[in-house]
């Protein structure tokens, strides 16, 4: 089992080390580590060249976005299965062992995740239940949130020709969109064993950079309206999309941006017209 891993960073040069160190402590070694810096402008520059006979890195000339930079990983590739690791989070060094053990023992499957631990602000956090990972036909589990992470995944490379790369027209949740586009054609393997730490808290984390962070799922699940897929599943689908169109409304008329209220009120309208067709 060749893997390649990806890992995207932009001013990061603060946790990038612990990251990338705990990629090379694997006790499977990676056949290849790409590390893709997206126009950082810390000391990221600094700590790569540390590394740079063990390492593929590549930067890219403008700020890009985490999606650019892990395709431009994917499509450079060199193996067939590809793990990603967020800069900011670290691998338990049997991570890929046990991954590529999983795979061994379920030749089927094409794509699975792990557990993770999460650290807030320095302090071990219990997820929620809402959180927890799930294994399997999982399409209506990710609906309503992201249950999915880059850092936990392993993926075969043929996925992303089936079903596209990550969409760089998402400035956040281009990971939902991904799983979303993912789970309706591949069964997704669980691991249930803890093998990656993610920290947050962060200033510079994506959602606290933009308000609404379900306005870029809407845009995701969207994708889905007219698609081939299980009614069963189309029909969860639409009813949360009916759902979180009025979350945003809500959001947008209390920041008086009315505007964008009256573009949710109207997608809810449109949604509820097609969960309820003889209804005026």
């Amino acid at each position: 089992m060749n893997i390649t891993v990806i890992i995207p960073t932009f001013n990061r040069a603060a946790t990038l080390e612990r990251a990338l160190q705990s990629v090379l402590d694997q006790t499977y070694p990676a056949q290849e580590i790409i590390v893709v810096d997206d126009a950082s402008v810390d000391n990221t520059a600094e700590i790569l060249e540390k590394y740079s006979s063990k390492i593929n890195i590549i930067t890219n000339s403008i700020n890009s976005g985490v999606s650019y930079s892990r395709n431009t990983g994917i499509q450079i590739a060199r193996s067939e299965w590809i793990a990603f690791l967020d800069s900011d989070d670290q691998w338990d060094p049997y991570k890929l062992e046990k991954q590529k053990e999983y795979h061994d023992a379920h030749p089927g499957e094409l794509i699975s995740q792990c557990d993770e631990i999460w650290i807030r602000n320095g302090v071990r956090v219990n997820p929620m239940d809402k959180h927890a990972k799930r294994g399997g036909w999982i399409f209506e589990a990710c609906v309503p949130l992201c249950i999915v992470s880059p850092s936990a995944v392993i993926i075969h490379k043929s996925i992303f020709e089936n079903v596209g790369l990550f969409d760089v027209n998402f400035p956040a949740c281009e990971d939902y969109d991904l799983w979303l586009r993912i789970a309706p054609h591949y069964e997704i393997g669980l691991l249930d064993e803890k093998l990656v730490t993610r920290y947050g808290g962060h200033e510079d984390q994506l959602s606290r950079k933009y308000w609404g962070m379900d306005r870029f799922r809407i845009t995701a699940m969207e994708k889905h309206i007219d698609r081939d897929i299980n009614p069963v599943w189309t029909k969860t689908l639409l009813k949360e999309l009916e759902f979180k169109c009025g979350v945003v409304a809500a959001g947008a008329k209390k920041r008086s941006n009315l505007e964008t209220a009256a573009l949710y009120l109207e997608k809810q309208q449109n949604i509820q017209k097609i969960l309820n067709p003889g209804k005026r």
